[in-house]
C-alpha cells in the first residue's frame, strides 16, 4: 500500500486524526512538538497524532494546500474539521480537539 493510500485510510477513522504538516528545518515546527506532546498525554487513545515531513511526502500537503509550517489539520471520518497555520497554544488545541473527541465518546 502507498503511503498516499495508508494516509487516506487513516483519516478516515471515526476517532480524529491530528495531522501535523512539518519540516526537519522548520524551527516553529520543533516549537510545536512539546504542544503535541501535552495533547497526546490529555487524549490518550482519543486520539491519533500524525506527522507528515512535507520533504518526505509532497503529494499529501499538495493535496490539502498547505502552503506554511506548521500546518495542523484536524480529520474525522474523512473530512477535514480544523485547520491551523503556524504555531497554537496546548490550551487552543485541547479545547479545539475536545470538541471533537467528546462527539465520538458520546
Amino acid at each position: 500500500m502507498s503511503i498516499n493510500n495508508r494516509f487516506k485510510q487513516i483519516i478516515k477513522s471515526h476517532r480524529p486524526v491530528l495531522v501535523d504538516f512539518y519540516a526537519e528545518w522548520c524551527q516553529p515546527c520543533r516549537q510545536l512538538e512539546p504542544v503535541l506532546k501535552a495533547v497526546k498525554n490529555t487524549f490518550k487513545e482519543s486520539i491519533r497524532i500524525l506527522r507528515v515531513n512535507v520533504d518526505h511526502n509532497q503529494s499529501i500537503p499538495s493535496q490539502f494546500n498547505v502552503k506554511n509550517l506548521p500546518t495542523l489539520i484536524l480529520f474525522q471520518s474523512g473530512s477535514v474539521k480544523w485547520v491551523k497555520e503556524g504555531m497554537v497554544e496546548t490550551s487552543e488545541l485541547t479545547h479545539m480537539i475536545s470538541e471533537y473527541v467528546e462527539k465520538t465518546v458520546q
